[in-house]
């Protein structure tokens, strides 16, 4: 449609070009916006899936998962509502679409399989890399862990879920493991262990948009967080070097 000139339009409409120019306010915006509206995408910019899931990436780091209507996207999208549920079927394939393309990779690999930079170090350097992956904007994997928590039963939510973060735990759960046999960490269950790794600078990070609401609480920078992870990581698992 955004190919089609106005001269056109008006000789198919049987009307002078000025004529539809004074009828549209002026310019072709109103003539493409009541084209979107009946669930046609006049073409010119980017496609409307493109366009949707862009505008729901920002809603989900902005106002979050609850905030992700068709409405509200269609509006952020500049189409119709129609148009959504011609380009993914529904609100559900429009998230998954968000989420395959805006997940971060938790790449604590890099880390995991360089040069061993020594216990302490290595931990904190994986704290970093997550709560890198927590705060990137658009802020996706928060949405992401909320619809796995929320649909333990939906195959579709526990696949996005698992392909963000499996690969993050299989690579801690491993390099545990060499720790523990090279007599750095404690012989204790893997799985307890990789919890007590990653589980609080997780629950720092998700749940830090929440706590900044309450008065009562004085969160600590991010770097301070970390720190303070990475010593109590340490005091629980951490077998000491023995003294000279």
């Amino acid at each position: 449609m955004a190919d089609v000139p106005l001269v056109a339009v008006a000789a198919e409409a049987g009307i002078s070009r000025s004529t539809l120019l004074r009828r549209i306010g002026g310019s072709r915006t109103a003539l493409d916006d009541a084209v979107r509206a009946a669930g046609v995408d006049p073409g010119g910019q980017a496609s409307v899936r493109e366009r949707a899931i862009e505008a729901t990436a920002r809603l989900l780091g902005s106002d979050g998962l609850r905030a992700v209507t068709l409405e509200r996207v269609a509006d952020g999208a500049q189409c119709s509502v129609h148009s959504l549920y011609a380009a993914f079927g529904g609100r559900d394939a429009l998230l998954y679409a968000v989420y395959e393309q805006y997940s971060p990779d938790v790449d604590v690999d890099t880390v995991l399989e360089a040069p061993q930079q020594g216990l302490e170090e290595t931990v904190r350097s994986v704290f970093r890399i997550v709560a890198d992956a927590f705060q990137r904007e658009p802020r996706v994997l928060p949405a992401v862990i909320a619809d796995a928590l929320a649909r333990p039963g939906d195959p579709a939510a526990q696949a996005v879920y698992q392909k963000a973060l499996s690969t993050m735990v299989e690579n801690v759960g491993r390099w545990i493991t060499a720790e523990i046999a090279a007599g750095r960490l404690r012989d204790l269950p893997l799985l307890p262990l990789v919890q007590q790794m990653i589980g609080p600078v997780f629950s720092y990070f998700l749940l830090s948009p929440i706590y900044e609401r309450f008065n009562q609480v004085s969160l600590p920078n991010p770097e301070d967080a970390i720190e303070t992870f990475t010593e109590a990581f340490l005091r629980a698992a951490a077998i000491p070097a023995p003294e000279a």
